[in-house]
């Protein structure tokens, strides 16, 4: 099974557009596509705005403790503050982890994931690619916050994990997220593994994990 299989996965997924008759479009409605270091400034924009918002939620410490620690903050919100160097990092380690949706030329939702080569996340797993993993750490999900309360975010983690099935080297994907947000990743397939190690303050983290390799049926019907 060949990353030229799972790179065909990734094919433009073409949606009728909305527009009139006798316009030319020249952007696909709707794509999906690994992203590239050149994308790292659009996916920064949709975390600045999340970073915002959970300044304002919190109110309890400084952003800038968030920015540091908590760079594997899960949300299907847009809330993840990852810094602009550390997308760079992650986009041009392991761009193939990584998956977005496009809509007319703009980004709109995305996953950053990397490999990780133990049972548990630690905070090294926070800003480290372990090229010899077999497991795909998902660092984080997030939707641009005009387009939220759409489905896109559970839309977009399907296709993720379908495109995981067509590379062989991977075993399972884990995350980490906060209480409210298991039952999202439950429904994607994800099975509770226990508290994280991680903590930031006082928040602390379930750790998840999804069996890839379970699928092994799926997988030869896939196309992979």
């Amino acid at each position: 099974m060949s990353v030229v299989s799972a790179v065909s996965f990734l094919k433009p997924l073409h949606m009728r557009s909305p527009v009139a008759q006798g316009r030319r479009h020249t952007l696909p409605a709707s794509e999906f596509r690994s992203l590239s270091p050149e994308d790292a400034i659009s996916v920064f924009e949709i975390e600045r705005e999340g970073n915002k918002q959970y300044t304002q939620y919190t109110g309890r410490v400084s952003i800038d403790v968030f920015l540091t620690v908590l760079a594997a903050f899960i949300s299907v919100s847009g809330e993840c503050p990852l810094l602009l160097d550390e997308v760079r990092h992650f986009l041009t380690l392991c761009p193939e982890l990584s998956l977005g949706w496009f809509e007319e030329g703009r980004l709109v939702a995305f996953i950053i994931g990397s490999l990780w080569d133990q049972e548990k996340l630690t905070l090294d797993a926070l800003t480290l690619h372990m090229p010899h993993g077999m497991t795909v750490h998902i660092h984080v999900l997030a939707v641009h916050r005009t387009f939220r309360q759409q489905g896109k975010g559970s839309i977009l983690m399907w296709r993720y994990l379908q495109y995981l099935r067509c590379l062989p080297y991977v075993r399972r994907a884990v995350l980490m997220c906060e209480d409210f947000l298991v039952p999202f990743y439950q429904k994607s397939g994800f099975k509770v593994q226990g508290p994280s190690e991680i903590t930031v303050g006082p928040l602390t983290f379930i750790e998840m994990f999804y069996p890839v390799r379970g699928h092994a049926f799926m997988r030869r019907n896939s196309g992979c």
